[in-house]
């Protein structure tokens, strides 16, 4: 029964995962509704208002400024979701199994476009999606394989969101719609989180996180799971 952001908070910390909104595509959302769909409840929760207390779009920003415990990113299906701190060894021990960038491209699992985003991101630090373009040299030809190559990214979680910047002219000036910034996995949680994840087999991973979702939503089917789980 979300009413505010300091319902749905405790609740995302509880759940330890969720897609951003609505149905949870088969798996769970703390949210479970969509922007264009009346709340199954009575509550002042609203799309696209602005309201930072009320509005979940604003809720995506806010975990990622106020809070290092909890990542959003297109991590789930394709799409934005949320993972906190307690689950991300076992994401990371699932979807990665110890593998870092370099010996999942060698091994093919990474493309050549994706390749050169990461080592964008990882040179800078972090980087506002404009400037990843410009750095990576993508031209309006590329823009879908550049899109592709991100979220190809972030679902195997080696780069993810962690903030949002606003753009800025040669002169300086700020201008139009905030960013989306990103860095890699391992800049947004920090060494201690991939060092429990070494700790866990793939296995072990799957298995746990199986068993929460099911918690969680107990109609949630096998296929689902593994896509949700495996990305």
């Amino acid at each position: 029964m979300i009413q505010h952001y300091n319902d749905f908070l405790p609740a995302l910390l509880a759940a330890g995962f969720s897609m951003s909104y609505g149905s949870g595509d088969g798996i769970y959302a703390v949210v479970p509704w969509g922007w264009n769909e009346p709340p199954p409840y009575d509550t002042p929760v609203a799309w696209h208002t602005g309201d930072p207390d009320t509005d979940p779009w604003e809720w995506f920003t806010r975990v990622l400024e106020e809070r290092d415990d909890i990542s959003y990113t297109k991590v789930f299906f394709k799409k934005g979701g949320y993972i906190t701190r307690d689950w991300a060894p076992y994401f990371l021990a699932a979807r990665r199994d110890g593998i870092d960038f370099e010996d999942a491209y060698d091994n093919g699992e990474i493309s050549h476009f994706a390749k050169r985003i990461y080592e964008a991101v990882s040179d800078a630090g972090s980087l506002p999606r404009h400037l990843i373009k410009a750095r990576c040299g993508i031209s309006k030809e590329d823009n879908a394989a550049f899109d592709r190559a991100l979220i190809e990214l972030q679902m195997k979680m080696y780069l993810t969101i962690c903030g949002r910047q606003q753009k800025l002219s040669q002169m300086g000036l700020e201008y139009g719609w905030s960013a989306t910034v990103f860095c890699t996995t391992e800049s947004f949680w920090g060494a201690e989180v991939f060092e429990e994840s070494e700790d866990i087999t793939a296995e072990k991973a799957y298995d746990t996180i199986r068993g929460q979702i099911l918690k969680l939503n107990p109609l949630a089917e096998e296929k689902k799971i593994s896509k949700f789980i495996l990305g």
